[in-house]
């Protein structure tokens, strides 16, 4: 495929952090109604929890792992992010996009809190058959540990790797990087810890800013940048032009 597109939709774009899993369904509307009247010929898409999963691992302690006899929290995680994962595809396809959502508990493997292995080739398929897979942040088995929480952004760095995806677009409710009130334009491995980045005040298991960052920055340093930019700028994005936000580069 000439060009495909990963695109990473926030939690907090699609659900209302500070509520207990409450879908923005007017933001998953319009966000899909932009993809579907874009011009792009490949599209995959991450999204992250929100408030649909993030209090629930919490609870549970995924963070800590998984033993034999305290395994609800596996299933509990799973079906709430995989609840919101179904409101995404529901929204595109109703928009006229030929999504369908993929789990990442049934098809990967962590060890030490870390992807490890993803079978891509079923995604492969369905970009070739013009299909557009929809993957999220979710609960996986760890060698290690039992179990973990894989995160959107995780999942982002290793899927635009394997997929050899030509560019890599993050859609959030901020402008981009900020250090203080500035939105950061560029960000290099150089250049990262010079800055003063926050993290959300929501419960985020997964890292926040800081944890986009430094995935990132990991994929920039494979060889492939990434774009942070707010929501309402996606159909810049999509089209090539610039969205007003941050470039994560590699040097």
């Amino acid at each position: 495929m000439s060009d495909l597109i990963l695109l990473k939709l926030g939690g907090s774009v699609i659900t209302d952090k500070g509520a207990d899993c409450r879908v923005n369904r007017p933001a998953l509307t319009g966000i899909a109604t932009t993809i579907a009247t874009a011009s792009v010929s490949g599209i995959i898409i991450v999204h992250g929890a929100g408030s649909c999963g993030h209090p629930e691992a919490k609870k549970y302690h995924l963070d800590e792992g998984a033993a034999a006899g305290q395994t609800d929290g596996i299933a509990v995680t799973h079906r709430v992010v995989s609840t919101l994962n179904a409101e995404v595809v529901s929204a595109l396809r109703d928009a006229g996009v030929q999504a369908l959502g993929v789990h990442p508990l049934h098809v990967c493997v962590a060890d030490n809190g870390r992807l490890i292995a993803f079978e891509c080739r079923h995604l492969q398929k369905m970009l070739a058959l013009g299909m557009v897979p929809v993957i999220h942040g979710d609960v996986v088995m760890d060698l290690s540990h039992g179990a973990c929480i894989v995160s959107g952004d995780q999942l982002v760095r290793y899927l635009a790797i394997a997929l050899k995806c030509t560019r890599v677009g993050l859609a959030t409710d901020v402008p981009g990087v900020l250090d203080g009130d500035r939105v950061v334009p560029e960000i290099t491995p150089q250049t990262v810890d010079a800055l003063h980045i926050g993290n959300s005040s929501h419960t985020d298991v997964t890292g926040g800013m800081k944890g986009k960052i430094n995935e990132l920055l990991g994929l920039a340093v494979a060889g492939s940048g990434a774009d942070i930019f707010e929501v309402s700028r996606l159909g810049d994005f999509l089209a090539g032009m610039d969205h007003g936000g941050t470039k994560v580069r590699g040097e």
